[in-house]
């Protein structure tokens, strides 16, 4: 199977250093064969009734800090909120 790393570089807007890319398309085609290789999963899954799996129960935590606690850590605040780089032209 052939990979065109530079199509995907491009798709998903990242550089890829040119003596790179026969690395990354390597990579990514161990990634593909690996996934391929892959056993179905036709039916049901067959889980261990002896080793039942126990979810923890989910709570919420409230006022564990203050507003102004958590700004200090911010590299950057204006009126009370956090500035970001602008990600969006």
């Amino acid at each position: 199977m052939s990979i065109d790393i530079k199509k995907i570089a491009k798709l998903s807007m990242l550089k890829i250093e040119d003596e790179k890319i026969e690395k990354f398309e390597k990579d990514m085609e161990a990634i593909i064969d690996m996934v391929d290789s892959l056993p179905s999963i036709d039916g049901e899954l067959n889980l261990d009734p002896d080793n039942v799996m126990a979810l923890r129960k989910d709570f919420a935590v409230q006022n564990k800090y203050t507003r102004n606690e958590l700004l200090q850590n911010a590299p950057e605040v204006q009126a009370g909120c956090l500035v970001v780089p602008k990600t969006v032209e």
